[in-house]
């Protein structure tokens, strides 16, 4: 089935020359369900009985939703595409994404929520990583 992100890069009219269009989907693909747990988790955190244990989590997923959402958004315009504007991008989403991960790791014992964000995390983390090769 092809998602609309997929459709998206499918239909571009100009050709894609240095992007691998099957990486680049799962990229954007990921990065928006990053963004998505991220900010849940957040705000799960948020209403948990111990909020002040949770504070640098609650911060490591805001930034990582924003690496994610800006990453999603550069690997969608192709346009005059810079690659390495796109590498940065990816190599900064890529850092947010571990980081994000390790801290939600430290609470998935006692928050479903954070387990399920550090398995997006993780999940992009490594499409950030595969594309990076592809690109360099």
């Amino acid at each position: 089935m092809e998602t609309a992100v997929r459709g998206m890069i499918n239909t571009f009219p100009a050709p894609l020359d240095e992007l691998d269009t099957d990486a680049t989907a799962r990229c954007v693909e990921a990065c928006i369900a990053c963004a998505q747990a991220c900010t849940a988790c957040a705000d799960a955190c948020l209403s948990e009985g111990v909020v002040g244990e949770l504070v640098t989590c609650i911060r490591t997923d805001l930034d990582c939703a924003d690496l994610c959402t800006a990453t999603a958004a550069v690997l969608s315009r192709h346009t005059g595409h810079d690659t390495e504007v796109t590498m940065a991008v990816l190599a900064a989403c890529r850092t947010a994404c571990r980081v994000c991960a390790a801290e939600c790791e430290r609470h998935a014992s006692s928050h479903e929520h954070c387990r399920i964000c550090a398995e997006a995390c993780r999940t992009c983390e490594e499409a950030c990583r595969t594309l990076l090769d592809r690109l360099g």
